[in-house]
């Protein structure tokens, strides 16, 4: 062979491999080019707090409230046929109420009682942007990733009853009477992802997400994490619903004389509408 004959096949034999490559390559069917969920999340939350006082870190107990759907949207899209870009957003609301009687703690302290209400009425935003690889391209994947999340608490706590000056780094100055306090706090941290997906067929899927959102230091630390397992049926080709189980675990300390811990736990089922490319 010549040499100029050489220079010329070569190259073209590269671009032709290179585009055979392409061209056999596939995005799993397991995955979606681009996607994007909507939906509700519904769950009967149990809340924990503890709060600052004279006598002592004064846990709150277990605040049940009602079921309630709580809105999410998530998405993903695909670069490539193995990288993909992340999202998920969704907003929590609720109020709780309690009653205490604060002689319950007489075995400790025998010179302090009283009887107290408690409100708490709590507000949690979290958005998260995150960066995934799936490992794969047959009907199962794995996807590994990481990215930053953020969230915003808001917690009003009213308080009235007699002994109440028990909580003076809460802000009581009298035996009877009643207090309000607005407290909000809001950060970005660091964030890991875990995703699991399958397709049965074309239709049909199964799939499993994980999520970790990590704050230390001063002020807020703790953590929210996120954990989901489910099916999808796509009975067009661009427009199906999921239907998974879902919880949510919310537990965040700070350095606060009168709020000192905050833990919510959200778990129930999950209805979304997907449109997908």
């Amino acid at each position: 062979m010549k040499p100029l004959e050489f220079s010329i096949r070569f190259p073209a034999g590269l671009l032709i491999c290179f585009c055979s490559v392409g061209a056999s390559a596939q995005v799993s069917p397991a995955l979606d080019r681009f996607s994007l969920s909507v939906g509700a999340f519904s769950s009967a939350p149990e809340i924990n707090a503890t709060l600052g006082s004279a006598l002592g870190p004064i846990p709150t107990g277990a605040l049940e409230a009602r079921r309630k759907a709580m809105p999410r949207v998530s998405g993903e899209f695909l670069l490539g046929d193995n990288h993909a870009i992340t999202l998920e957003a969704y907003r929590y609301s609720k109020g709780y109420s309690n009653s205490y009687a604060w002689g319950n703690y007489r075995s400790t302290y025998p010179d302090n009682g009283g009887t107290a209400d408690l409100k708490l009425g709590f507000d949690l935003d979290v958005a998260r942007l995150g960066y995934r690889y799936w490992f794969g391209t047959g009907k199962t994947v794995l996807g590994l990733g990481a990215g930053v999340g953020y969230y915003r608490i808001s917690l009003k706590t009213q308080v009235a009853g007699t002994s109440v000056s028990t909580f003076p780094g809460a802000g009581f100055a009298q035996s009877e009477g009643s207090y309000s306090r607005q407290d909000e706090e809001d950060a970005f941290a660091p964030m890991l992802e875990l995703g699991l997906r399958y397709a049965v067929n074309p239709s049909f899927r199964l799939f499993a997400d994980a999520s970790g959102i990590h704050k230390g230091g001063s002020g807020v630390r703790g953590g929210i994490y996120n954990a989901s397992a489910g099916v999808e049926w796509l009975p067009f080709r661009n427009v199906g619903i999921s239907l998974a189980y879902a919880v949510t675990d919310v537990d965040l300390k700070r350095n606060n004389a009168s709020l000192q811990r905050l833990r919510v736990k959200l778990d129930g089922p999950m209805l979304s509408l997907k449109a997908c490319f």
